[in-house]
């Protein structure tokens, strides 16, 4: 790890933490926190994903469902209407529009080797924006003068690692540019996920044989071939399972290549100050 304990981190004037774990439990809330309070220069990998790395699909498929409207296809062919996303941030519906969900085309759902091949694609930017961190580090720094740096990682970054190759690229990448810092859902949090992912289910990635694997398992309980699974029905199925997936695999990235909080840590938090405290903690307790 880059800082060696809790005085090293508390005495260097170059804090870089990578945030992991579940979307819901804090990461975006520190992230901001930390650009409001001053300080702090803010990397999200969601949002460089939908921008430099899958700003084109999603523009593209925009596109494509243009065209099937006669005057929007008029004004596209003609070069006159200019479509884009507008993803930010706080507001990442592009991305996830784009990823869709898998079944009845007659409610939105996606072939599934279309789904696949979407999925394919976000691994691959996913890497991509993980591995552009130390870039930003050092763009942070040169050209805005932050010393500290924050990076907001996806919920799905232990999809895209190895936590038990001592020689993973991507995590030993990380590790060598930040202190990586999983936020850990107690099993109140994770009911609370549920029921939230439950009211307003929405596109995720998954590894590959997971998907797959539930893929097959969810058809094959409910006697369905893929063109009659209920996109948003396969997804609320799936959603505990992709949380006792996920688990094992932060937990192994925090044991061997960070520090853990809580998530009740992290909603005690109120400014900057706290989250520098709070990483001295983990530090000692590690």
């Amino acid at each position: 790890m880059i800082y060696q304990g809790a005085e090293d981190w508390l005495g260097t004037e170059s804090k870089r933490v990578l945030l992991f774990g579940m979307s819901g439990l804090g990461k975006t809330h520190i992230s901001n926190m930390l650009r409001e309070g001053g300080g702090w220069f803010h990397y999200s990998v969601d949002y460089r994903i939908g921008t430099r790395y899958m700003g084109e699909l999603i523009a593209d498929n925009f596109k494509r469902e243009a065209m099937k409207v006669p005057l929007l296809r008029e004004l596209l062919m003609t070069d006159s209407v200019y479509i884009a996303s507008n993803i930010t941030f706080d507001n990442l519906a592009p991305l996830s529009t784009y990823l869709g969900k898998p079944g009845n085309p007659a409610l939105g759902g996606l072939p599934f080797a279309e789904y696949l091949r979407r999925q394919e694609e976000h691994r691959q930017a996913e890497i991509s924006a993980l591995l552009d961190t130390a870039h930003f580090i050092e763009r942070a720094r040169a050209i805005y003068g932050y010393g500290n740096f924050v990076c907001d990682s996806g919920g799905s970054i232990c999809e895209v690692v190895d936590p038990d190759d001592p020689q993973d690229p991507v995590l030993t990448a990380l590790a060598e540019s930040h202190l990586l810092v999983w936020i850990k859902g107690s099993d109140h949090n994770t009911d609370e996920l549920a029921r939230r992912f439950d009211r307003a289910p929405k596109p995720m990635y998954y590894q590959a044989g997971f998907l797959q694997q539930i893929w097959a398992e969810y058809l094959a309980q409910h006697g369905q071939t893929e063109e009659e699974v209920n996109p948003d029905a396969f997804l609320r199925w799936g959603y505990a399972r992709l949380l006792a997936h996920r688990q094992p695999r932060y937990a192994a990235m925090a044991a061997k290549w960070g520090v853990t909080v809580t998530a009740e840590e992290v909603a005690a938090l109120r400014e900057p100050a706290d989250f520098t405290r709070l990483v001295a903690r983990a530090l000692e307790r590690r």
